[in-house]
């Protein structure tokens, strides 16, 4: 019996009992499961720290590094992300379409568990327990191939989630690991589609476009992000530049942070200034020959302007107008999130309404597109493709529906 074979049975036969375990039960198991992560927060940080070791070894950038590191504050936030998870309604087994038709069969359209959930993701090692939390919340089993970067986090952090549940009604099966870092696993997992009904890829483009290729199973993909931030001429620069900063700055290796800035040629003398002040001790800024007259960029490249960095550069580019900037962004981004700074209501419109994303936002900063901040408690990922589901991946996300048909003999004529 091959490796995934024997995970995906072990799922299966407990996935019709999870589906239809009681809200009670699950979020016990969820309660029971934050509590094993605080009990074993000294193991799981000594897992992570070499980790990290492992990483700077290697000589990962800083940025990357981030990404992969846990302290005391992320610990506690992915235990305040299951207590969020708790605290929200159960998506399954619920119905707002119930109609009854001219033979007077009533039928309701209801919701349910999509099955059994596989996630291939990178570096992070809170997205164990993030995809965990909402697969179990929502009714369905998982299977969670982490990188190998994050190996001994993501061991010790399943660890604590198998521990949890074995205090709980829910069974630990219902979770699976693929602890064997071979990359032939993967591929294995993309085929595996007699127990897996839905595989979620979380990374870089290259891991996305491998298991878009590759997987005979149902794909549910996260994308890059290439996000932008457009200064209007009408904008209060202030907030532009607080806006900014913090979009670029906050953290560098996330896919939601600002890669390309996009300035109106009417305010390129009075802005650009203020960006090189805030940000040239920081970030490494790239930007077209009109903007080096202005302020000391290095030259951009076509594809410094198509590339997620996850890092500290910044593109630069100066258009005409919102139509300018919305076909930029069109061309260039990934369908992740993007920003206007305005106060012109027109444009701002003009931009939402036009600008291709998951999500868009006026006035604020990409740094917002997360499923705690948009009060899901956590996410699988943030999709950008357009069908089943699309920006924050969050529990109504992660269910299906079947229609329920209720009759007293009706039969078809």
């Amino acid at each position: 019996m091959t490796y995934i074979k024997e995970k995906g049975i072990a799922l299966k036969n407990v996935e019709n009992e999870l589906s239809i375990a009681t809200t009670k039960d699950k979020n016990l198991a969820l309660k029971k499961v934050a509590e094993s992560i605080e009990k074993n927060r000294k193991e799981i940080l000594k897992a992570n720290n070499k980790d990290v070791e492992i990483a700077r070894k290697n000589n990962t950038n800083e940025a990357l590094i981030d990404r992969l590191m846990l302290d005391n504050d992320r610990i506690d936030g992915i235990i305040e992300g299951i207590n969020t998870v708790i605290k929200l309604q159960d998506p399954v087994w619920e119905s707002n379409e119930v109609w009854t038709i001219e033979n007077g069969l009533n039928i309701s359209k209801m919701t349910t568990p999509i099955g059994v959930l596989g996630i291939v993701y990178e570096s992070r090692p809170n997205v164990t327990v993030d995809a965990f939390s909402l697969a179990l919340k929502s009714g369905n089993c998982i299977i969670l191939r982490g990188s190998s970067s994050a190996i001994n986090s993501n061991i010790e952090l399943v660890r604590s989630i198998k521990e949890g549940l074995k205090n709980s009604n829910i069974s630990e099966e219902a979770v699976q690991f693929i602890e064997d870092t071979n990359r032939d696993l993967v591929l294995d997992m993309l085929k595996a589609s007699e127990y897996i009904d839905l595989i979620i890829p979380r990374g870089g483009k290259g891991l996305i476009q491998f298991v878009i290729e590759n997987s005979t199973v149902p794909t549910l993909q996260t994308g890059e992000g290439n996000c932008h931030l457009f200064v209007d001429e009408s904008a209060k620069l202030d907030n532009a530049l607080d806006i900014l900063v913090n979009a670029k700055t906050q953290r560098l290796g996330v896919c939601n942070a600002c890669e390309t800035l996009l300035v109106h040629e009417k305010i390129k003398e009075q802005f650009l200034p203020e960006v090189y002040k805030a940000l040239k001790d920081k970030i490494e800024l790239r930007g077209s020959l009109d903007i080096k007259e202005i302020i000391n960029v290095n030259v951009a490249k076509e594809e410094d302007y198509q590339n997620e960095f996850l890092d500290a550069i910044l593109a630069i580019k100066i258009v005409n107008d919102v139509d300018e900037a919305i076909e930029h962004i069109n061309k260039y981004g990934t369908k992740h999130s993007e920003s206007i700074i305005t106060e012109n209501l027109s444009n701002a419109n003009k931009f939402q309404r036009k600008v291709d994303a998951s999500t868009v936002y006026v006035n604020a900063s990409t740094r917002f597109t997360d499923g705690s901040e948009f009060g899901f408690g956590a996410e699988m990922g943030i999709s950008t493709q357009k069908i089943h589901a699309r920006g924050p991946i969050g529990l109504k996300q992660l269910v299906t529906y079947k229609y329920l048909v209720m009759g007293e003999g009706q039969i078809r004529k």
